[in-house]
């Protein structure tokens, strides 16, 4: 393929995403709306475009499936600065959740839990959710109580701060405990 048909390929997958304006909209005949919001009718693509060239605006296709497409008068530069500025605002009202790992053996000690429940009672706090993980190795899969039994205790520890989200379970060679901060 030569580079030209690349090229055109990728401007055309372009003004798909995007919306059309001015020269790039092919239509015969549009249904204008006028920069106020008040509908001209149904007019001829090169009438529209004169319009908006009278009033220093862009003529941008709004509905293109519609039939006719739907092509509006207006300044594109202010509408994609007021869509960025509106999609910035929504990422910043998302909140976002992260979920920390914390992996236990059946076989660990009373200490080692206590610290592996601080770290998850930190986790906890910072409104982080926690993934638990007991991992069984060769003969120890054939106890997975005791692994249960681990987990248990776990929650028992954190009880103050979180919440079983998901009760233990066993997912292959894992058993697996969701806990969530307290509200």
């Amino acid at each position: 393929m030569s580079l030209f048909f690349i090229y055109l390929i990728y401007r055309r997958c372009f003004n798909i995403k995007e919306l059309q304006i001015n020269g790039q909209i092919r239509d015969r005949e549009v249904r204008l709306i006028d920069f106020n919001g008040d509908q001209v009718g149904v007019v001829n693509v090169k009438k529209a475009m004169s319009i908006a060239e009278e009033r220093k605006l862009d003529l941008v296709k709004v509905a293109p499936n519609a039939k006719p497409p739907v092509c509006r008068i207006m300044d594109y530069g202010k509408y994609k600065y007021e869509q960025a500025k509106k999609e910035k605002e929504a990422k910043k009202n998302q909140k976002t959740i992260n979920v920390k790992e914390i992996r236990l053996t059946p076989r660990i000690e009373e200490h080692d839990l206590n610290v592996k429940a601080g770290k998850a009672i930190k986790f906890l706090k910072n409104e982080d959710k926690v993934k638990v993980t007991v991992r069984f190795r060769g003969r120890e899969l054939g106890h997975t109580e005791t692994g249960k039994e681990v987990l248990n205790e776990f929650a028992k520890l954190v009880s103050d701060v979180g919440v079983i989200d998901k009760k233990p379970k066993m997912e292959g060679r894992n058993m697996i405990m969701f806990l969530s901060p307290k509200n």
